[in-house]
């Protein structure tokens, strides 16, 4: 979301810290991502942000849902969605989650284990299992290679175990890092998903039918990004290249923080300044408990200071309210050598995992979110 005068005024509306966010531009990211390959299926990963004007939203567009919870399964049919429309994409899920799933219609289900697929056997019989291929992401911002997903070989073990279980071995899915800057990392899953593909029916006479393409699509921050045209090309003409002997397929993908990321902006307020040796210290009313867990690792926000936007810059210390150390936002970012008190500051694109990573932390309340009418 660009930061306007027209944002300044409606920020003056509200307390901060806040999150503004724009259901406008989600239509917008919801048809653009829908364009870029016919029969496409979107799935959007709650966990992202599970605001309802959200929510409701992407299901008026036509969108499914990746959910990860048993909350965010209650929330959706709180909103009229039915579990039809849902895929529980976590691959770490109690038993009484996985029959509460069940009981509602929820037909697909992620693994990368076999005590998962016991659970699902045992708590959602006959249902659709897709087991999670093990994919690099060295070239994303959130790699996700360690805690989720498996090796080829046992991919394929998977399946074949799934099929003596009494469930459907149904697909494939994958995914590539959060905030991922090369395209071609689709490209290479795709290659090794076509293989379990054809190893399953050539050896087990298992015919998989959908490839899940996971998330990871970048959003605009401060460095350069792949478009969501350029990678959806690439998806598209490798599905084309590698499944073209794939009778039925269903090509699902997992939009998260390419979603909703841009539809919105974190608005917080400078409540402290100070000098500590030769460091200049700047403190706001939002940190790493209150929105910006992701800074923990250097994850850099464009950074607007509102009425200072031209003015020259120095090097801060930038940190949140509370009383832990850890609540540093960056060790050293550019902020208005005038910045001082009062001054508000505007994390531009963060309506992706700020609210929802948010908590009461030495009873500090994390941002509330608001909606641009």
């Amino acid at each position: 979301m660009e930061v306007t005068n027209t944002i300044y005024e409606i920020a003056k509306n509200y307390e901060t810290p806040f999150v503004l966010l724009d259901p406008k531009l989600l239509e917008t990211n919801y048809k653009r991502l829908a364009s870029v390959m016919d029969n496409l299926e979107i799935y959007y990963a709650v966990k992202a942000n599970s605001h309802p004007e959200i929510i409701k939203t992407l299901f008026n567009q036509g969108s499914h849902f990746d959910i990860a919870s048993r909350g965010e399964i209650e929330l959706l049919l709180s909103l009229g969605i039915p579990g039809q429309l849902m895929s529980f994409g976590n691959t770490i899920k109690k038993e009484k989650d996985i029959a509460f799933a069940y009981e509602n219609k929820i037909e697909m289900y992620s693994v990368d284990s076999e005590m998962e697929l016991e659970k699902i056997a045992n708590n959602a019989p006959g249902s659709k299992v897709y087991a999670r291929l093990l994919m690099s992401s060295d070239d994303s911002d959130w790699p996700l290679s360690k805690k989720f997903g498996t090796d080829i070989d046992h991919v394929i073990q998977l399946l074949v175990h799934a099929k003596g279980l009494g469930l459907i071995p149904y697909g494939v899915s994958f995914h590539v890092g959060s905030q991922t800057y090369n395209k071609y990392k689709w490209k290479e899953a795709i290659v090794q998903a076509a293989e379990i593909f054809y190893q399953l029916k050539e050896y087990e006479n298992i015919e998989l039918e959908m490839i899940n393409l996971g998330g990871g699509m970048p959003i605009q921050h401060t460095r350069p990004i792949p478009q969501i045209e350029e990678i959806g090309l690439m998806i598209k003409e490798s599905i084309e290249e590698y499944f073209a002997d794939v009778k039925r397929l269903r090509v699902i993908v997992e939009p998260g923080r390419s979603m909703v990321g841009d539809i919105g902006v974190l608005v917080t307020e400078v409540i402290l300044r100070s000098r500590k040796q030769k460091d200049n210290w700047v403190y706001i009313d939002a940190g790493v408990f209150h929105g910006l867990l992701e800074t923990i690792e250097d994850f850099r926000y464009e950074i607007i200071v509102e009425g200072k936007e031209e003015e020259e810059t120095g090097i801060f210390s930038l940190a949140g309210p509370t009383c832990d150390s850890v609540d540093t936002i960056y060790d050293e970012v550019e902020l208005p050598v005038s910045i001082t008190m009062g001054d508000k500051l505007y994390f531009k694109n963060a309506a992706a995992y700020t609210v929802e990573y948010g908590t009461t932390f030495n009873g500090i309340k994390p941002p509330k979110a608001y909606i641009i009418q």
